[in-house]
């Protein structure tokens, strides 16, 4: 009778953030890991690289996406607004209904491209209430609490702050910090937004400084978890770069790089 082979002791975790609808990469994103962590924004609402890509441009054309950068790019945000303003008032019917109906297609892709096991948070451009429809087994949801994986503890904080680009989920500061609060001393802390850093908020591409949490950083500094993990900033000046005792590290644009980043210990 053959023998079984001893069984590995270590540990390994790929993560993914701003996955933007790559749901071909996302299916392979786990393979050779223990676990896959996504670190939210499945949705792709509008390319800023591929204008012709995403719910706006489907809804609209490739023409008024290319306006809709400029105007957003040039941080001319109320003329943003104004100019979306005038596109949805030519589309008959609700405006959310219309948004839900294609955020539910691409969720019903991405979802079940999702390997087992896999624990996710939700990123600012996504729709929380929808996840619990879509999630299957073997996917938890985290938001504001906590996880085993390996041995070591894992806490989870999804969404963004608030910001003239109005995304979905944005939430006030307060909020966001008590959820913080709730997920307290951990080895690994996940998060959508980067801690308030300016080396790790600035888009090198987009030119302009993301929003990042004071909150976040505060506790990174209090309670000096071995890593903090986010997404978010798609061309970060610094990818990662210490806090005290912590790797802070940017798990990279995944819907560019069909990458996923990787934890092993």
């Amino acid at each position: 009778m053959a023998s079984t082979p001893p069984r590995s002791t270590r540990t390994r975790v790929h993560v993914v953030s701003d996955v933007h609808g790559n749901a071909r990469d996302l299916a392979r994103a786990g393979e050779g890991a223990d676990a896959l962590i996504c670190l939210g924004d499945l949705v792709l609402f509008l390319d800023y690289a591929d204008h012709s890509r995403g719910i706006f441009p489907d809804l609209f054309g490739e023409e008024n996406a290319d306006r809709i950068v400029e105007l957003r790019t040039a941080r001319r945000f109320e003329e943003a607004r104004a100019f979306g303003a005038r596109l949805w008032s030519g589309i008959a019917g609700d405006r959310y209904a219309a948004i839900e109906k294609a955020v539910r297609k691409q969720y019903a892709e991405l979802f079940a491209a999702f390997p087992v096991p896999t624990y996710a948070t939700y990123g600012n451009v996504d729709m929380p209430p929808l996840w619990r429809e879509y999630a299957r087994a073997g996917t938890t949801v985290l938001d504001g609490e906590r996880v085993e994986i390996g041995g070591r503890t894992f806490g989870f904080v999804g969404g963004g702050l608030r910001t003239p680009m109005r995304t979905p989920y944005e939430i006030d500061d307060e909020e966001y910090a008590a959820k913080i609060e709730a997920v307290g001393e951990v080895d690994v802390l996940c998060t959508h937004i980067p801690p308030e850093v300016p080396e790790l908020v600035y888009d090198t591409v987009a030119r302009r400084f993301e929003r990042g949490s004071r909150a976040l950083l505060d506790a990174i500094r209090r309670t000096r978890p071995r890593y903090a993990l986010f997404g978010h900033v798609h061309q970060p000046l610094a990818r990662r770069m210490r806090v005290g005792a912590t790797e802070c590290v940017n798990v990279g644009h995944f819907a560019a790089t069909g990458r996923p980043w990787v934890l092993e210990w």
